[in-house]
C-alpha cells in the first residue's frame, strides 16, 4: 500500500462520517459530529492496517468492526462507510453516507407523521428495556451516565437492577424506561453514550411489552 493509498482511504473515511455527523450534530443527537467522524475513520484504519501487512482479509477486519458496534442504528452505518472507505472503495463510502442522511431527513418526516395518525399511541407510554454488560467496578459510573442521557428527554428511568453475567468480574444492568409517544429516540441516545465507555462490553435496548 502506498501512502496515496492510505491517505485517500483515510480522507474518504473521515469525510464520510463527517458528512453523517453534521446531520446528527444539527439535530442535536447525542452521538454528533465528534463521535461519527471518529467511527468512521477509525473503521477506515482497521480496515487499512489489515491491508497495509498483507496478512489480514479486510472482510474479516470489517466484520470485527460492526460486530463492535453495539449502539445506535447511524453509528453503525458509519462503521460501514468507514470500512468502505479503508477497502479502497472511498466513492461507495461517500454514497453511502449521502444515503445515512437522506434515511435520516427524508424518512424521519414520514415517522413523525405516521406517529401523529390516529391510533398511532404518540401520547401514550411506550415501555423500554436497556441491557448493558459492564465492569463490576464502573457499574454505579454507568448507570449515572444513564440517567444524565435520559436527563431533559421525555423518558423516564423507573428501575435499574444487575446481576452476574457469568463472566469473572462483569455485571449485567437492565433497565426499564418508559417514553412518551413512540419516539425511541431518548432510549436510542442514552445507549449510545454508555456503549462509548470503555468499561462497557455491550449495550441495547428493546421495546417491551405494556
Amino acid at each position: 500500500m502506498n501512502a496515496l493509498h492510505f491517505a485517500t482511504g483515510l480522507g474518504a473515511g473521515l469525510a464520510a462520517g463527517a458528512l453523517i455527523g453534521i446531520e446528527r450534530q444539527w439535530r442535536q443527537r447525542m452521538a454528533g459530529l465528534r463521535t461519527n467522524t471518529l467511527v468512521a475513520t477509525g473503521s477506515a484504519l482497521f480496515v487499512l492496517l489489515s491491508s497495509s501487512f498483507g496478512t489480514g482479509d479486510p472482510s474479516r477486519i470489517a466484520a470485527q468492526v460492526v460486530s463492535g458496534i453495539n449502539t445506535a442504528a447511524t453509528l453503525w452505518c458509519s462503521a460501514a462507510v468507514g470500512s468502505l472507505a479503508g477497502a479502497g472503495l472511498p466513492g461507495y463510502a461517500l454514497v453511502g453516507a449521502a444515503a445515512v442522511v437522506a434515511v435520516n431527513t427524508a424518512v424521519r418526516g414520514l415517522a413523525q407523521r405516521l406517529d401523529r395518525q390516529p391510533g398511532s399511541g404518540d401520547e401514550v407510554p411506550t415501555p423500554y428495556r436497556v441491557e448493558a454488560v459492564v465492569a463490576t467496578r464502573d457499574e454505579a459510573h454507568v448507570r449515572t451516565l444513564l440517567v444524565q442521557s435520559l436527563a431533559g428527554s421525555a423518558s423516564r428511568l423507573h428501575a435499574v437492577a444487575a446481576t452476574a453475567d457469568g463472566e469473572d468480574g462483569q455485571v449485567r444492568i437492565r433497565a426499564e424506561i418508559t417514553s412518551d409517544g413512540a419516539d425511541s429516540t431518548p432510549v436510542e441516545s442514552a445507549v449510545a453514550r454508555i456503549s462509548m465507555e470503555p468499561a462497557v462490553v455491550s449495550a441495547a435496548w428493546r421495546r417491551t411489552a405494556a
